[in-house]
Formats: C-alpha cells, sequence, structure tokens
C-alpha cells in the first residue's frame, strides 16, 4: 500500500483530515451553528448535531465519538440552554482528548446575532491554530475504512461490490481496519459469516445480530429493498444480500462493532446497526447517510461507498468515495463517481485491478487529494434516536487476547 501521511492527535490516533466541527445539541440552536458554518466557505468547517431534545444515551455516545474523531481538529458545541442533552459531558470528553473545544449557549449569550458573531470569531482562530499542524507518516494499521452500499442495482453484485471486496482484503492484510454493515441487507448471508469468524463465539454472534434483523423486518413487515433496487433490475433481497455480502472480501472477520464502539485493531469487522430491544418503528429507516455516520463514529477515516443507480451524497467529517458499479450511470453521474467499476462489466478491466486502483484511490484521499463529493461540497449528516446494548464479549476476540 502506498505511504501514508495524517495529523497526529494528542489521544494517540492520526487524522486524515484537520475539520474544525460545528456541533449543535438540538435541533433550536441548528440554524445559528448554521450560520456558523455558512460563514466560511469552501474552508474546513462541518456541520453536524443532534436534533432530539430528550436524553439519548446513543447520541450521547454518537456526538462524543464525532466530535473527538481523528480527522476533527477542533469543535464548536452550540448549544440553545435548555435542552436535556448533556453539552457538558460532551465538551469534556473533547476537552479530554486533547482538541480545542469551546461551548456556545444562546439563551446565555444575548441570543443569534451574538452567539454567531463569537461562534465565528472562535472557528477563525481554531482555524489559524490548526493551520499551523503538520502532517506525519501514519501507518496502514493506523487507518481504518468503511463501506456501504446505495442506489444497488442488478450490476452492483457483480462490479462494484466485489472490488470493493478486494480492496478489502488487501487493506486488511496491509494492517487497515475495515468495517462493513447493513445487517439487514445480508440476510441469508450469516452462516458464510459464520464460518469466517474469529472465533465460534463471535461466529454464532453474527448469526444473532443477522437474526435480529430478519426479525424486525418480519415485525415491520418491511425491509432493506427499495423500489429504485427493483427498478434497478435486482428481483430479491437474496439477490441483493449476496452483493452487499461480496464488499466484505475473503478475509476472516475479527470482531462485531455497535455504533460508537472503535476497532479494537486492524482486521475485518461487522457493523450491526440494528438497534436492540424490542421492536421499534424507525428501522430500518434505509437512510444511507445515518449509517455512513455510525461508520464514522466507529472511526472511519473514509468510506467506499458502492452504488448502481448512482447517489451523489458525501459526508461531514470523512470523505466519502463513490465506487460505481453501472457503466452507463458513471457515464451519466462522472461529476460524482470516483471509480468506474462498471469497466469490469465491460471486459475492459478486471475485479482485481479495480480493486487496486480503489486501494490507490484510498491512499491519495488520505493523503489529501480530494473525492468527487468533497470537491463539490457534500457534507451531508444526520443522527437519529437507537438504542443498543454493550456487545457481549464474544464480539471482541481481538481485545481479549
Amino acid at each position: 500500500m502506498p505511504a501514508l501521511t495524517g495529523y497526529p492527535r494528542a489521544d494517540g490516533r492520526k487524522g486524515i483530515r484537520n475539520i474544525v466541527a460545528v456541533a449543535y445539541t438540538v435541533e433550536c440552536a441548528h440554524h445559528v451553528a448554521r450560520l456558523v458554518v455558512n460563514a466560511f466557505p469552501g474552508q474546513e468547517v462541518h456541520l453536524i448535531g443532534f436534533p432530539g431534545c430528550y436524553p439519548n444515551e446513543y447520541a450521547d455516545t454518537m456526538m462524543k465519538r464525532l466530535a473527538s474523531h481523528p480527522n476533527v481538529g477542533a469543535a464548536l458545541i452550540v448549544s440553545l440552554g435548555c435542552e436535556s442533552f448533556n453539552r457538558r459531558g460532551l465538551q469534556e470528553a473533547v476537552a479530554a482528548s486533547g482538541r480545542p473545544v469551546h461551548t456556545i449557549t444562546i439563551q446565555q449569550n444575548r441570543g443569534t446575532r451574538s452567539s454567531v458573531a463569537d461562534g465565528v470569531e472562535w472557528v477563525r482562530w481554531a482555524l489559524e491554530a490548526l493551520a499551523t499542524q503538520q502532517r506525519v507518516p501514519m501507518a496502514a494499521g493506523e487507518l481504518v475504512v468503511a463501506t456501504i452500499c446505495g442506489g444497488s442495482d442488478s450490476t452492483s453484485g457483480i462490479t462494484a461490490n466485489p472490488a470493493v471486496g478486494v480492496a478489502f482484503d488487501q487493506l486488511v492484510a496491509a494492517g487497515a481496519a475495515c468495517i462493513f454493515e447493513e445487517t439487514g441487507e445480508l440476510v441469508g448471508c450469516e452462516f458464510h459469516m459464520q464460518r469466517r469468524a474469529a472465533t465460534p463465539e463471535l461466529g454464532a454472534a453474527i448469526v444473532a445480530c443477522v437474526d435480529k434483523a430478519a426479525r424486525y423486518y418480519s415485525v415491520l413487515g418491511h425491509g432493506s429493498f427499495a423500489p429504485g433496487n427493483a427498478d434497478g433490475g435486482l428481483t430479491t433481497l437474496e439477490e441483493k444480500s449476496l452483493g452487499a455480502y461480496a464488499k466484505s472480501g475473503a478475509s476472516p472477520i475479527s470482531g462485531i462493532l455497535k455504533p460508537g464502539d472503535q476497532p479494537a485493531a486492524g482486521g475485518l469487522y461487522l457493523l450491526d446497526v440494528v438497534p436492540d430491544g424490542e421492536v421499534r418503528f424507525g428501522f430500518p429507516n434505509i437512510s444511507d447517510n445515518a449509517e455512513i455516520v455510525e461508520l464514522i463514529a466507529c472511526g472511519a477515516h473514509l468510506t467506499l461507498f458502492t452504488t448502481g443507480r448512482g447517489s451523489v451524497v458525501g459526508s461531514a467529517i470523512s470523505p466519502v468515495i463513490k465506487v460505481c458499479a453501472n457503466p452507463v450511470t458513471y457515464e451519466r453521474l462522472a461529476d460524482d463517481m470516483d471509480v468506474n467499476a462498471g469497466r469490469i462489466l465491460a471486459g475492459e478491466a478486471s475485479l482485481q485491478q479495480v480493486g487496486g486502483e480503489i486501494v490507490d484511490l484510498v491512499a491519495r484521499v488520505a493523503n489529501g487529494e480530494q473525492s468527487c463529493s468533497e470537491a463539490l461540497g457534500h457534507q451531508e449528516f444526520i443522527l437519529t434516536y437507537k438504542q443498543f446494548e454493550p456487545s457481549g464479549p464474544g464480539c471482541f476476540p481481538l481485545k481479549q487476547a
């Protein structure tokens, strides 16, 4: 794998970007936070936040992980003042990670205009401070790469997804941590994954988390199979599952993560995104960006997004690299796509060749080259309510060793 560089953090990790995150802690503070971000067009100032007011352990964990992500160099917290979200706890978590952090409470700061002005002043200071930082060598074992698919069609499972699987195998072999997810789109593949698990206990846990996803679908009466998938030529959930599974490659599975869990070491990890407890309406929400955010909360420096129908979304904090499965879609949406895996379908490239191209692009983006979605200014972000129980010890066999 090509040599990497990154920004060193006080907590020992390295980031591939040096972003100032502006984080609102309730929807009532969203507008003020957005006005602060809008004052820095084209600069590395990204908007994140939680819209709810009711306290929620999942959202609290997610915001702490995101505001202290390796790609974040400093964080401004924007609070209304009367919400239930623990803004003090968020500030303490960011400060403990060694990053500059500041909180503006609108109700105590004379309202919108004053809060925006103070926020702009602090972000300007933070950008100047971060500009003095230099990149340093970064080992492949310090890199975390995620993958997700969206807008899948009949080409996804035979071009882009297996090409990402090839890239994942190369990245894992180099020492990186790689995360795949969408347990709801892996129904029927659980026993394939069980055979690849690092331990029997992990294999059983993989089967259980896919069973949980299948139960959700059964109770709610719908699953992760959108009309656009059918229009694109996919015929069954099983067909979609096999395509989604191809993104994981062939490496042994090292553990299961839940949103906000950090990989214990290099290797391949499955992210369980289905809530625990009784089935509640709201999942599956079929929101690619919500799951990208969960991957980022697990430490992903960047995300490989495979698509057949085409998707233009990016993300705040971590770059998104688009791997297009369909050559017709690539031609139509070339400005939004980074890799044309449809060349495999046309006989112009092999899976191994495209997989190698993906690894090379991962290195270039990690070293500062912008992905297409970054260059176009995409910084989508969404955070919802969910509920998770702590993972059992069988999900982290590497951590126990």
